[in-house]
């Protein structure tokens, strides 16, 4: 099964409807209204809809992986980078997406 995404709000909200295009089954945080909600918050609402959560927020995501592997807890992974142009961050998903499946990213931490 192909990687389900959602993407923090801080995210070109833009890529979200271009990865749709592409068939990436994606939503962004601000298009279902969960703006300015902690980051925990959000990667607990990828958890319960099965998805891989996607943000330039680098820090506080490694730690929030960092602190559910100690916990022993799980999610549908997270994928990180730095603040990219919406298109070289389009390219590198592509790619990235195409050469994993939703299994593959269970709990795992990934830089894009």
């Amino acid at each position: 099964m192909k990687v389900r995404l959602f993407l923090d709000e801080d995210v070109h909200a833009g890529l979200a409807h271009a990865l749709n295009l592409r068939g990436i089954d994606t939503v962004h945080a601000q298009g279902l209204k969960r703006t300015g909600l902690a980051d925990a918050e959000q990667l607990a609402y990828a958890i319960r809809h099965r998805r891989c959560l996607f943000s330039f927020n680098v820090k506080d995501f490694v730690l929030l992986h960092n602190l559910y592997a100690m916990e022993h807890r799980s999610h549908y992974g997270i994928i990180v980078s730095r603040q990219l142009p919406i298109g070289l961050t389009l390219a590198r998903l592509l790619r990235f997406i195409d050469q994993r499946t939703q299994d593959a990213m269970k709990n795992q931490i990934a830089f894009l």
